[in-house]
């Protein structure tokens, strides 16, 4: 018997979120997009929540097409990383996508909550100057050492 309370207590508390992150790069451009993310943040890369019965890949690529209406394939994964501080807490993964069709577009948005103001290729080295960290920006630019890596904390990587 107390085996049985022990598996059940406290299964709500230890819930958690995942999330998929795509990187697209091309012609030295990166894929992003226009979305209110966080008071001073406006800019982010294209990805969102799995859902219950997805797998990690299905769900990029879900989530690419609808927020940038293009059609990617998954070409490794870049990073593994965690965000204690969000509730419920987060796991974070970020792939290295390959362009695979399909033209930019802005999304429907018809049940975001947070709807996606643009989406648009921009120059890696202007990353900065659409709210990204510097960080980030440095990984970008050195070809994401260490990819494939549980990274930690999130800001490892400097998302």
């Amino acid at each position: 018997m107390p085996e049985k309370k022990y598996q059940n207590r406290g299964m709500e508390k230890n819930c958690f979120q995942i999330r998929v992150t795509g990187i697209l790069i091309k012609s030295n451009k990166i894929l992003v997009v226009k979305q209110k993310i966080a008071p001073d943040r406006n800019w982010s890369l294209p990805g969102g929540r799995i859902h219950q019965g997805e797998l990690l890949e299905e769900a990029m690529l879900r989530e690419m097409r609808e927020e940038t209406g293009l059609e990617t394939k998954v070409n490794k994964l870049l990073y593994i990383c965690d965000k204690p501080d969000e509730t419920p807490p987060l796991i974070h993964i970020t792939f290295l996508l390959d362009h695979d069709g399909g033209k930019i577009r802005l999304p429907a948005n018809e049940f975001d909550e947070n709807p996606i103001y643009d989406v648009r290729m921009i120059p890696v080295e202007d990353l900065t100057s659409f709210d990204f960290s510097e960080r980030f920006q440095q990984i970008v630019m050195q070809g994401f050492p260490n990819s494939g890596s549980y990274m930690g904390l999130k800001s490892e990587i400097g998302l």
